[in-house]
């Protein structure tokens, strides 16, 4: 979005951008509690599992866990960003995230670097550190089962990392099947992200609003029927929330409102179901 257009509409930012800033984003009491427990976790180390639909939330729930996380004093945090990599670079990215320059062809060598670092680290701050993967259903099974390997020692009896796994359904598939069973059986904290209810995203919706500087941007008859349109989804909401805001500064709309909604939605469905019931009936006279 245009500086012009947020300054038309008294905005610091695109509140429905599916990145917005930390202050605009409504942290659910699950994830609370999510963030909360892997940073018990991280005192003992393991895996941590945070599953949900496509535009459930997962990336915005991983930047609060980061955020989190953050305020934890010395706690290295790392935040795997390719994670369909094959085995080369995923030793490449995790040994650059944790200060080890590692080298796929002596993995070995690399190992026992890596995991000296992780030892030295659990000895001055009492943490474990943390690796973050989103999108962890891109993850090759060999990959995974090598990051189960690695963050364990002395016969699986010490863990050396902690380890947050976000994916959607196709993680959950994987992890029941026989490849990543041993991993599987490893998730001690598992966090399902389920549709919200309406309620739920039209105050998440007025929380954005209100962090980007305009709460009065849409009525409030609006935000609740772009709530329950939504499905349930954050990026459908963010999705319809855009439309309407472009629309209403190409006519130069002070306000956004029902009738706006009624223009842009409701008349294409009624015409797409008039069509449709033409279609019907000339069939029918066949």
């Amino acid at each position: 979005m245009d500086k012009k257009t947020l300054a038309r509409y008294g905005l610091k930012w695109n509140p429905f951008s599916l990145q917005l800033p930390l202050e605009a984003l409504q942290p659910t009491p699950a994830i609370t509690s999510f963030c909360r427990r892997v940073e018990l976790l991280a005192r003992e180390g393991g895996f941590a599992l945070l599953t949900g639909d496509p535009g459930s939330g997962k990336s915005s729930a991983m930047r609060l866990l980061v955020a989190a996380l953050g305020e934890v004093r010395d706690l290295k945090v790392g935040v795997l960003t390719r994670p369909q990599s094959h085995m080369a670079d995923f030793y490449r990215e995790i040994g650059h995230l944790f200060g080890v320059t590692l080298t796929p062809h002596n993995r070995w060598s690399g190992t026992k670097a890596l995991r000296e670092r992780w030892v030295a680290h659990i000895g001055s701050v009492l943490y474990r550190p943390v690796l973050l993967v989103d999108e962890a259903q891109e993850m090759l099974p060999s990959v995974l089962n090598e990051l189960r390997l690695l963050g364990s020692a002395e016969l699986d009896s010490q863990l050396l990392l902690t380890v947050v796994l976000a994916g959607d359904g196709r993680l959950i598939e994987a992890l029941r099947g026989e490849d990543l069973l041993p991993l599987g059986s490893r998730i001690r904290i598992r966090l399902p992200l389920v549709a919200l209810g309406a309620a739920d995203l039209a105050q998440s919706l007025r929380r954005a609003l209100e962090a980007a500087g305009n709460p009065r941007l849409m009525s409030q008859e609006l935000v609740t029927t772009l709530a329950e349109h939504a499905a349930g989804n954050h990026r459908v909401l963010a999705n319809l929330g855009a439309e309407l805001l472009a629309a209403a500064a190409e006519r130069d709309l002070a306000h956004l409102d029902e009738k706006l909604f009624l223009e842009l939605y409701a008349q294409p469905v009624a015409a797409a179901t008039e069509r449709s019931a033409e279609k019907r009936a000339r069939q029918a006279r066949r």
